[in-house]
């Protein structure tokens, strides 16, 4: 089985997952490239998708959003996953007591598990910082309002990360996948 992990990153955090998912799938013997979704080229080669975003006011990114709206059809026939990173801090809930990933899960979630019926979707925890903000982020960090909003740190968890790509690399080793879906 071939994969794609295809990403959307505005600052990098979410490329990084990727790029982690891309070569733990590979560790596992699986086939993976990772391309940004802005880059990907042909999907036909490819027998799964791992797809994800950086999630910003509870929304991928465009280039995502647009990917998977335009290869719907071809992502529907075959096995995919979504994933999502964005919300940052060490709480893993949020003043309600409400579980944080699931009160940050992206709008198109339900618009994409509609049409591509994934075998799995995930939030996971990004990071903020300066290397992740680039020039502008760090200018704009500086100022007081900015600095009390948001948690600075690389709050990704990677062995969440890695269990959540063991499951996904053991269904692909369960041979050919067979998605019986009608076409989109």
């Amino acid at each position: 089985m071939s994969t794609l992990v295809v990403y959307a990153s505005k600052h990098g955090a979410t490329q990084g997952i990727a790029e982690r998912i891309a070569k733990k799938l590979t560790d596992a013997g699986q086939q993976a490239d990772v391309r940004s979704a802005r880059e990907v080229g042909d999907l036909e080669r490819y027998d799964s998708f791992v797809i994800g975003s950086a999630a910003y006011a509870m929304h991928w990114l465009k280039e995502a959003s647009a990917f998977v709206r335009r290869n719907r059809s071809v992502l529907a026939r075959r096995p995919v996953w979504l994933f999502s990173s964005g919300p940052l801090g060490n709480d893993a809930t949020d003043a309600k007591g409400r579980d944080l990933r699931a009160t940050t899960e992206p709008k198109e979630f339900s618009e994409f598990q509609a049409a591509l019926q994934p075998r799995g979707c995930r939030v996971f925890f990004g990071a903020l910082t300066p290397d992740t903000l680039g020039f502008g982020g760090r200018a704009l960090r500086k100022l007081p309002a900015a600095r009390a909003g948001l948690p600075e740190g690389d709050f990704r968890d990677w062995a969440e990360i890695d269990a959540w790509t063991e499951e996904i690399a053991r269904d692909l080793a369960e041979g050919p996948v067979a998605v019986d879906r009608p076409e989109v």
